[in-house]
């Protein structure tokens, strides 16, 4: 069963066993659909509002103070074990619960593209994602930067001279278009 499924049955079960005349509550001889209290009248015997005490219900008792808890327990006239249970399902409630960490989706570049990047042998080229990780280089690309080092090919010694005095111009080269919700190019063509 679940936490929240625990907490609901037995807030239910807790309210359905008191009557309105054990809590004080007048009586006026209606017809009422629900065995035991309306959650209205426990809202309002526990000073909560209606709202948060159907939240509360709903098995959503995170970040419940205890001052909340011992006004519900009070409103339904919880024993000892009873009130210690609905502090355990609190403190449960309240406690972090372990989630492993999601590793971010693998990118990969089709093989189409990575074949094209294989037939530019004089180009320094590189496919990036939108963060600006550089996802597949030219041999030549990949000397010219040096956040990655491919496999060393024999003309890209020559180049990498070269590319010093040229890697302050690719920053610009980099920047990516985008479209603009009307279509346009942003940054303009110029």
């Amino acid at each position: 069963m679940d936490r929240k499924d625990d907490i609901r049955e037995f807030l239910i079960s807790r309210r359905a066993k008191i009557s309105p005349d054990q809590a004080g509550i007048p009586s006026y001889g209606e017809l009422r659909r629900v065995p035991g209290l309306r959650r209205e009248e426990v809202a309002q015997l526990a000073g909560v509002s209606t709202d948060y005490y159907t939240r509360l219900e709903r098995g959503s008792l995170r970040g419940a103070s205890d001052s909340v808890l011992e006004a519900v327990s009070s409103a339904l006239q919880l024993d000892e074990a009873e009130h210690a249970h609905l502090m355990d399902l609190a403190r449960t409630a309240n406690s972090p619960t372990r989630r492993t960490p999601r590793k971010p989706a693998q990118q990969r570049v089709r093989s189409g593209v990575l074949r094209l990047l294989d037939c530019m042998t004089g180009v320094a080229a590189l496919v990036q994602n939108g963060r600006s990780d550089v996802l597949a280089p030219t041999c030549w690309a990949g000397h010219c930067t040096r956040t990655f080092s491919p496999p060393p090919c024999p003309s890209a010694r020559a180049f990498q001279a070269g590319c010093r005095t040229k890697r302050a111009t690719s920053s610009s080269i980099r920047a990516p278009a985008t479209c603009t919700p009307t279509g346009t190019r942003w940054p303009p063509p110029r």
